[in-house]
């Protein structure tokens, strides 16, 4: 893909997190931290044209890396519900590529009835199928690290997470100790300055 249209794809995907998505305001956050932002990154990410922009320049970091590391990623997936509208885009973009990529969703719970499953999609994922985890905001890691161990105990090997937004929270250094990597197209600098933030 040209570096031209990755550039504008990752400077206009970043405007409309900041115009949707970014507000500066007190909230809890599902780790049960206090802080004075929020990125709901839903709203970009359900958003025809956020949707596009995603898929195109997470399918772009994961044919990066498997150029770095030789390996082949034939799922992306992750915890429902910030992770669903991301792997969707990044498996429609990968079709549209000629190189299809299955997604995948970890439920929180298990399938109340027929298999009980916590994964839907397995049907297109053979075991020992490398995958890459898919996360809205990265905060101390533990939402990715559920989906994580989900996809692991299911059998799949899992040494990547694509992110949007890293909140610089710890979370990077959390999926470091698990032998995962963490690529995420931005950090919380890109829409607060750090002694803006609590």
């Amino acid at each position: 893909m040209r570096n031209d249209l990755l550039a504008a794809s990752r400077d206009r995907l970043l405007t409309l997190l900041t115009e949707r998505s970014f507000e500066k305001r007190e909230v809890t956050l599902a780790s049960g931290k206090k802080s004075n932002f929020y990125v709901d990154c839903k709203q970009t990410t359900l958003d025809a044209e956020g949707h596009l922009l995603v898929g195109r320049l997470l399918f772009h970091e994961i044919q990066r890396r498997e150029r770095e590391s030789g390996v082949r990623y034939g799922g992306v997936g992750g915890l429902t519900l910030g992770a669903d509208p991301m792997a969707s885009a990044v498996s429609m973009t990968s079709a549209l590529a000629g190189a299809p990529i299955p997604a995948f969703i970890v439920r929180k719970e298990p399938k109340g009835h027929g298999t009980a499953a916590y994964i839907e999609g397995m049907k297109n994922l053979p075991p020992g199928t490398r995958v890459a985890i898919v996360e809205d905001v990265v905060t101390t890691g533990g939402s990715a690290e559920k989906a994580i161990l989900r996809a692991r105990e299911a059998g799949f090997v899992v040494d990547l997470v694509l992110g949007l937004v890293d909140r610089l929270e710890g979370g990077r250094q959390a999926l470091e100790q698990i032998d995962v990597r963490l690529i995420t197209l931005f950090t919380r600098t890109d829409f607060m300055p750090d002694e803006d933030t609590i």
